[in-house]
Order: C-alpha cells, then sequence, then structure tokens
C-alpha cells in the first residue's frame, strides 16, 4: 500500500490528530480493496471445484481408458475372427510372435490376444492343483530335462606325504518330461456370435479356463502319462525306512483305512528331510480334510489352524494344507495325504502359447472353438515328497 499523505494549507499547521485519522481512513480504504480482491479469487476457485466435483459423481460420465490403446487393434482383430471367421485383419497386423502364430496360419489357427490369455493363466494359477505349489518351468521344445545329482561325490582324509585314494563319483539323474497337448473344444452359436453385446472373449476364456484347469489337476494326481502328465499318485511307493530313488517313500498310520492320532502326522513331516520340510505342504482332499482337523495333541489342542487372514491357507502342524479333490479318500491302504516340498519335487512343464482354431462347419449351426495348450508334469525329486498309507504297515 502507498502512504498517505497529507498536504497543508498554506499558512495552516495541521494538528497531528487530524494527520493520524486521514492516514487510518485510507488504509481502511485500501484494505477493503485488497480483501474483496481475496474474495473474488477464493469464491471463483470454490466454483471451479464444484463444478468438478458434479462432473466426478455424475453416474453417466464415461470411465477414463485404463488399457493401452495399442492392443485395441488386435483385440478388435480377434473378436471378428471369432465372430465371423475373418481373418484379413489379424493376417494385416504387425505382431510379433507372441500374438500370431505363423507356423500354422495356412490352417486359420491363433494364438489368443494376450487379454484372454491372462485371463486363462490366473484361473490356471488359482485354482487348487499342484501346480499352485510345484515347480511351473516354461519352454518351447517338446520335452523338459530335470538333471538331478542325488548322490554323494564322496571324501576322504588325508596325510601331508600320504596317498590319496580315489573317491565315489557322484551320478547324475536325467529326468525327461514330455509336453502332452490339452484341449477344449466349446461351441456357439452363430446367432449367438452376432448377438454385440455378448462378450465373446470373456465366454471362451471362461470356458477354455474351466476344462484345462479340472484336466490339469486331475492329471497333475492321477494322470498315467500316456497322451498326459505323469500324476504323483501314479509312482511306486515303499516304506521310508527301505526308500530308494526312483520311488516314493510312505509312512503307515498304523490303523488299516483310519488314523488314531496326530503321531503319524507327527512321522510323516519328520519323515522328510530337513533340506525339504522347511517348504514342506501338505495335500489332501475336502473328505481327508475333514478327518485330520478334528486330530488334537495330548493336551488337548488341534493340530489343524485355520489361516490367520483372508486368502491364507490352513495349516498342519504349521505347515499349509492345499485342498485338491482330486487325491484319494481316506480307505483301507490308501494314500490320502502326501506332504514335501513340491517346488523341488515335482515339475510342470508348459508352452506359454493358447491357439484358437475356429470351426464353423462340423457342427451347423454352432461354430466349434478348438482351443490347445502344451504341458507336462512329472516328479522331478523323489526324496522331496512323501505319502501317508492308513494302513498298519
Amino acid at each position: 500500500m502507498s502512504k498517505t499523505e497529507s498536504d497543508s494549507r498554506v499558512g495552516e499547521d495541521v494538528s497531528p490528530a487530524r494527520e493520524l485519522n486521514a492516514a487510518v481512513v485510507g488504509f481502511m480504504s485500501e484494505f477493503k480493496d485488497f480483501s474483496n480482491g481475496v474474495n473474488a479469487k477464493l469464491q471463483k476457485q470454490d466454483d471451479r471445484m464444484n463444478k468438478l466435483d458434479r462432473k466426478t459423481m455424475m453416474t453417466s460420465r464415461a470411465a477414463l481408458a485404463t488399457c493401452a490403446a495399442e492392443n485395441a487393434p488386435h483385440q478388435k482383430a480377434f473378436a471378428a475372427y471369432l465372430r465371423s471367421g475373418d481373418d484379413d485383419a489379424l493376417r494385416g497386423l504387425e505382431l510379433d510372435g507372441k500374438s500370431l502364430n505363423t507356423s500354422i496360419a495356412a490352417d486359420g489357427g491363433y494364438l489368443v490376444d494376450p487379454q484372454t490369455s491372462d485371463t486363462v493363466k490366473g484361473t490356471l494359477s488359482s485354482t487348487a492343483s499342484i501346480r499352485a505349489i510345484a515347480n511351473v518351468v516354461n519352454v518351447d521344445a517338446t520335452s523338459y530335462d530335470v538333471l538331478v545329482d542325488h548322490t554323494e561325490m564322496g571324501a576322504g582324509w588325508a596325510t601331508e606325504a600320504g596317498s590319496v585314494a580315489e573317491t565315489d563319483t557322484p551320478q547324475i539323474d536325467r529326468i525327461t518330461i514330455p509336453l502332452h497337448e490339452l484341449s477344449a473344444l466349446p461351441k456357439a452359436s452363430q446367432r449367438l456370435l452376432d448377438d454385440s453385446a455378448f462378450d465373446i472373449e470373456g465366454w471362451l476364456a471362461g470356458r477354455i479356463a474351466d476344462k484345462f484347469a479340472r484336466s490339469e489337476a486331475g492329471a497333475f494326481i492321477n494322470g498315467d502319462g500316456i497322451d498326459k502328465p505323469t500324476g504323483l499318485m501314479t509312482y511306486p511307493t515303499v516304506d521310508n525306512d527301505v526308500w530308494a530313488w526312483g520311488n516314493i517313500g510312505y509312512v503307515p498310520t498304523g490303523t488299516a483305512g483310519g488314523i488314531d492320532g496326530g503321531d503319524a502326522i507327527v512321522d510323516l513331516v519328520y519323515s522328510l528331510g530337513a533340506e525339504y520340510r522347511a517348504n514342506g505342504t501338505f495335500v489332501m482332499n475336502s473328505k481327508t480334510a475333514g478327518t485330520i482337523r478334528k486330530l488334537k495333541d495330548n493336551d488337548g489342542r488341534f493340530l489343524w489352524s485355520d489361516g490367520l487372514a483372508a486368502g491364507e491357507p490352513a495349516r498342519l502342524m504349521g505347515y499349509p494344507v492345499l485342498i485338491a479333490e482330486d487325491m484319494p479318500d481316506i480307505a483301507a491302504d490308501a494314500m490320502a495325504i502326501a506332504f514335501g516340498d513340491f517346488g523341488a519335487g515335482y515339475t510342470v512343464a508348459e508352452r506359454p502359447d493358447i491357439r484358437v482354431l475356429r470351426d464353423p462347419f462340423s457342427a451347423k449351426p454352432h461354430v466349434l472353438f478348438y482351443a490347445t495348450k502344451r504341458v507336462g508334469g512329472a516328479v522331478s525329486d523323489f526324496g522331496a515328497i512323501k505319502l501317508l498309507k492308513f494302513a498298519t504297515s
């Protein structure tokens, strides 16, 4: 603010009181102008914030895009192929090898677009299957080899001048896991495909995921290795006291078709080597879990404890429990519970791509969608998994 000045009239002296009064009047006038300016700016800012709030809360306002714009051309092209079989848009796209399978383009087979493929893989990973705790690897070949060194090299003490004797040489085993073709063949009517309101990609991903998840879960447990993975329960089993490589060791409960207490569970846990026990997981079906969770120790405390947080697995003796419905029920001589480090003991090998072939001719007036995926599985370390046998010996 400018300094208020008061000019005296010629020949007159201005009293200090009048001079002070004039200064105060000038100051108040300038302060009022400044205050009005600030209030105007605040009111303008408040109006802008109110307009922004009203626009944000309007239900009819379109949502902001959350996906990359470069994915849209491929999604539209793939949807057009599924609905009408028009593959011109797919052929014209410049895509990398993960998006288009050029080796079978002449047969009309194309890879699932990234959004659909991620949906399928997410569902497979979240299902109650050995896949959730096994070692999963992606390969581009027709098989996957696991090299396992399960023997000691040997060592000895030597003196300064004495000769050194030859020690044992380690043996390396090669376990080959072939990849098998997993397929699904859902169908839809052409009229349904022509309906623009129908989410063809979401429907296709759901049907494929459901079929693949159930088939995989069963094969990883009971598969015979013929055109499917080799299941955990199909390998030779021996009493853990005489266990040898190539077999899966088991611990008996001491009761045919039943279990009297928690001692057998303790024996099963400590039958596994210390190097595997830290990452141990129990695998059983729901019926077996209903029986095991009733077991108590000598102090009356349950061996079973539920997860403390949402999504956390239940625990048995402090180890997580995976409920796999393909495991056998409790019965005489049944091996209904597995315990081990499945990340080391079981390997799932798969190719990362999922292919879809559209067939509008074989099931008129329906359109078939032939989806395929190559996957294999086998035990990769026989010392990392033990079984509980509901038998006397």
